[in-house]
């Protein structure tokens, strides 16, 4: 039971939650399965930074779709507080907030989801949530109250789990701008004598470039 009811951690499933919404109540994980979905935690409505946030996920949300990823945002305020705050970004902003945003009154999803840091306190940690389409949890983000979310780096990470698992390869940092192999991706290392030989083959053919064995990279 202990086991059961702790925070979730990057490889476990996302926890089963119903849960009210701007848009209506909603099962997760459910109501993605199949899609890759991104959960995000604020410290609350009306909040300068938060407002920042919400609008530069809205600016990027029609290539979150592109990616087959949905967004869906969390703070313990209530749902008419959510309208409200999404009508004045809308109406001072110019950006109409597409996403649901759960209410969270009671705080048990952000108990749930180890989104309360401070003894005591009550707002939510800005947390971010990366759920692939299987229910897995893949990355797991925290940021303070004072800084806000890099929405691009974000993106990158959706567009390299889905390489990584469409290719097989791992990502390397800055991708697509590493600082030694550019826009390549890297084979995972060799784990026996004969998949080295194999790769001083492929090395030879012109198929990858190695700086060692265990350290080849390749066009993706």
């Amino acid at each position: 039971m202990e086991q059961e009811n702790r925070i979730p951690l990057i490889g476990d499933e996302f926890p089963d939650l119903k849960i009210n919404t701007s848009h209506g109540e909603i099962n997760l994980p459910e109501e993605y399965k199949g899609k890759w979905f991104i959960l995000f935690s604020h410290p609350g409505d009306f909040t300068p930074v938060c407002t920042t946030e919400f609008y530069s996920f809205q600016k990027r949300y029609d290539e979150f779709k592109e990616l087959n990823t949905e967004l869906i945002g969390l703070s313990i305020d209530q749902v008419h507080s959510h309208l409200k705050w999404t009508e004045w970004i809308n109406k001072n902003l110019g950006e109409e907030i597409e996403f649901p945003i759960i209410a969270d009154g009671n705080g048990k999803v952000a108990e749930r989801l180890g989104l309360l840091h401070s003894d005591g306190g009550t707002a939510t940690v800005r947390a971010v949530f990366i759920v692939d389409p299987e229910s897995k949890i893949r990355a797991i983000l925290y940021y303070p109250a004072e800084l806000g979310r890099n929405m691009d780096e974000i993106v990158r990470m959706i567009k390299g789990f889905q390489k990584s698992d469409e290719e097989g390869v791992a990502i390397p940092a800055n991708w697509p701008e590493n600082e030694i192999v550019g826009d390549d991706v890297i084979m995972p290392p060799a784990s026996s004598e004969e998949e080295i030989e194999k790769r001083r083959k492929q090395e030879e053919k012109g198929e990858i470039e190695c700086y060692d064995w265990w350290l080849c990279h390749r066009k993706s």
